[in-house]
């Protein structure tokens, strides 16, 4: 059991629990990806969550992290910084997570790539985001959320349909990933 705290994408949950709490666009696209996972991934996600020991109402805090983790550390894991985790959840230390903000915080869309249903995963998680948080947002609103400078508005252009000012497919499946900027280079996380 221990061993299987070590493959959750803890980067991932750090980042995500952050956005789950601040309110931000990011949130609803991380929770339609993770509506969008497999029986099987999300049994696997349920049996991480139940490792966490969720209190009688199926909640879980920093402390759940905490006693968790250092009840089942091994040295990789003790090596692996794991107080240094702990201190960037700081952001769940006072609130209370479910299992379905579980779900989001864990998923990484960079995992899912690797499966052989990645599309399919994309194509429904879409759909979800469609039905449930796609806004109209200008080309200026999109790069501020991803912290990019105006010189970037040219790269975001696809990311948006004409016809009705929405995150596409391809801005979508982008904004999962975020962006980072390297000098004049814009590539995808």
């Amino acid at each position: 059991m221990a061993r299987s705290l070590i493959f959750i994408d803890r980067r991932k949950i750090v980042s995500n629990i952050s956005l789950l709490y601040s309110e931000c666009p990011r949130c609803i696209h991380a929770q339609a990806l993770s509506k969008a996972l497999s029986k099987d991934e999300l049994l696997y996600l349920q049996l991480q969550f139940n490792l966490l020991e969720p209190n009688k109402d199926g909640l879980i805090s920093l402390e759940n992290f905490q006693t968790a983790l250092m009840k089942n550390a091994t040295e990789a894991m003790k090596l692996s910084r794991i107080p240094d985790i702990l201190n960037a959840m700081e952001a769940l230390s006072q609130r209370r997570m479910d299992f379905d903000e579980f779900c989001a915080a864990a998923t990484s869309p960079f995992q899912l790539e690797a499966l052989e249903h990645w599309e399919q995963i994309a194509c429904t998680a879409f759909t979800y985001f469609e039905q449930e948080g796609n806004q109209v947002i200008s080309i200026e609103e999109l790069a501020q959320e991803l912290n990019l400078p105006a010189t970037s508005h040219s790269l975001l252009q696809d990311w948006i349909r004409e016809e009705d000012g929405k995150l596409s497919f391809l801005g979508y499946t982008k904004y999962l990933h975020g962006v980072t900027i390297r000098g004049s280079n814009t590539k995808p996380n």
